[in-house]
């Protein structure tokens, strides 16, 4: 199983430098960053492709409800990411979620050379996914519930006779002094989402059980393990003490492969 990792987009741009060129020395396989609303997602992805040169560069994900593949286009194109080692992740909440994904999905794929994934989240998008895409990104998942939901991509791939796509999952990592509530005020926000909610509910477990809170890379390792022959990577989503290049490359340094 792969690793990568990941950082909040609206960190400073030294965050992003310095964590993709530490990740890509210390053989993650991708480096992620979010789309947080009006903050541009794809141009913390251009930070990050200055600073690396092999390493797999992901965005997960883009909502197609607020911004259409056009401009998703655009901004690909105008940051210059690299289209051999771009992971463009795109999603949608509902209504009309599945019919706007891969309509959003199709539209892509005329214009942009890249691997496409889909965030993943209910039976019918996982299904869809295994359809369209070339990744799925899964996200606030347990790793047992990962391991059905991929069950399902399959289904989907398999339907549409086409290669079954790369299984990613979004996993937050904590350590240390107030990991715990960073993780769990994270998982509130995730909670007030219904989409969110309902998977929690199905999951029967609180968003921070799907997380890994710890206070030793050891911890950090033997949560991992669980995860094996789940997905094909995960993505370990940095909740850093604080907003700086030290507390993340810290996070990183303890999940490295």
């Amino acid at each position: 199983m792969s690793r990568g990792f990941a950082v909040a987009a609206n960190v400073k741009s030294e965050v992003i430098a310095a964590t993709a060129r530490e990740a890509e020395g210390a053989g993650y396989t991708s480096f992620w960053v979010n789309h947080p609303g009006p903050f541009d997602g794809l141009a913390s992805l251009g930070a990050a492709a200055r600073e690396s040169r092999r390493i797999g560069l992901g965005i997960g994900v883009i909502p197609l409800h607020t911004r259409p593949p056009q401009s998703i286009v655009d901004g690909v194109r105008a940051h210059a990411l690299p289209l051999d080692r771009l992971w463009l992740g795109v999603g949608s909440p509902n209504p009309k979620s599945l019919d706007r994904v891969r309509e959003g999905v199709a539209a892509l794929r005329k214009d942009v050379r890249a691997k496409l994934v889909v965030a993943a989240l209910g039976p019918r998008m996982c299904r869809l996914a295994g359809e369209i895409a070339d990744g799925v990104l899964f996200n606030w998942l347990t790793p047992e519930h990962a391991k059905a939901s991929a069950a399902l991509v399959r289904e989907g791939a398999q339907a549409a006779k086409r290669p079954v796509p790369r299984l990613f999952a979004y996993v937050r990592l904590a350590m240390g002094a107030g990991g715990a509530e960073r993780t769990a005020k994270e998982g509130a926000r995730y909670d007030a989402v219904p989409a969110y909610h309902a998977n929690f509910e199905r999951m029967g477990v609180k968003p921070e059980a799907t997380a890994i809170v710890a206070d030793t890379p050891g911890e950090v390792a033997r949560a991992l393990a669980r995860w094996d022959g789940m997905v094909d990577e995960v993505v370990l989503r940095a909740l850093p003490a604080d907003d700086g290049v030290e507390a993340t490359l810290a996070l990183l340094r303890a999940a490295k492969p």
